[in-house]
C-alpha cells in the first residue's frame, strides 16, 4: 500500500499541514492501514480493489483535515472503508478461481491441495451468503473489530449483528456437514 506521506503529497494544498500534522497522519495510517485493508478485502474480495479502497479512505480523511478530532479512529476508519468498499463492490455470481498460495514446507503437497480446495470451497460459500449475512460475518471474522464496532459500521443494533453472524455460521456449518456427507 502507498505510504502515508505519498497520500499526504497527493492531497496537495487541500490541507496546509505542518511537520507535526504530517507525522500525526503518518502514525494514524501506520496504526490502522492493516485493518482498513482487511475490511476492504473482506467486502471486495479483490486485493487491487481493497488497496484502492484503503488508499481512498486515508486520502479522504487527510483531505478533510479532521483525523485528530475523531474520538474512535478505528471505528471511524472501519465505517468509511466499509462504505467505500460496498460502493465499489459488484457482486459476482460466477465461481472465481481461488488465489493459489505457496504451500508451507511442513505440509505435504496432497494436504496443501486439500486445504486450498477446502478454503476455495468455503470462500465460495461465504460469497454465496446473502449480503446481510456475509458483511457482518466478514467484518467480525477480521478479529480486530468488536461486535459493538461491527454494529456501528453497519448501522445496525448489536443484537441484529449477533443474530446475523450466528445465522451465517450455522448455514456454513450445515453446508460443511452436507459436504462431508454427515448430516446430523
Amino acid at each position: 500500500m502507498q505510504n502515508a506521506l505519498s497520500i499526504a503529497d497527493e492531497a496537495g494544498p487541500a490541507l496546509d499541514a505542518g511537520e507535526s500534522a504530517r507525522s500525526s497522519f503518518t502514525a494514524l495510517v501506520e496504526r490502522h492501514s492493516h485493518l482498513v485493508y482487511r475490511i476492504a478485502l473482506a467486502i471486495t474480495r479483490s486485493p487491487q480493489d481493497a488497496e484502492d479502497v484503503a488508499q481512498e479512505t486515508f486520502l479522504q480523511l487527510y483531505r478533510s483535515g479532521r483525523w485528530e478530532a475523531i474520538d474512535d479512529q478505528q471505528a471511524y476508519l472501519a465505517r468509511v472503508a466499509w462504505r467505500l468498499a460496498v460502493r465499489r463492490h459488484k457482486p459476482r455470481r460466477e465461481a472465481q478461481e481461488p488465489a493459489v498460495e505457496m504451500p508451507t514446507l511442513a505440509a505435504s503437497p496432497e494436504q496443501s491441495a486439500m486445504d486450498a480446495q477446502l478454503e476455495a470451497w468455503l470462500h465460495m460459500r461465504i460469497d454465496g451468503l446473502p449480503e446481510k449475512l456475509r458483511q457482518p460475518l466478514a467484518l467480525a471474522a477480521l478479529g480486530e473489530l468488536k461486535l459493538v464496532e461491527v454494529a456501528a459500521v453497519l448501522g445496525l443494533p448489536e443484537g441484529t449483528v449477533r443474530r446475523r453472524i450466528h445465522t451465517a455460521r450455522q448455514l456454513l456449518k450445515q453446508q460443511m456437514l452436507e459436504r462431508k456427507g454427515g448430516k446430523r
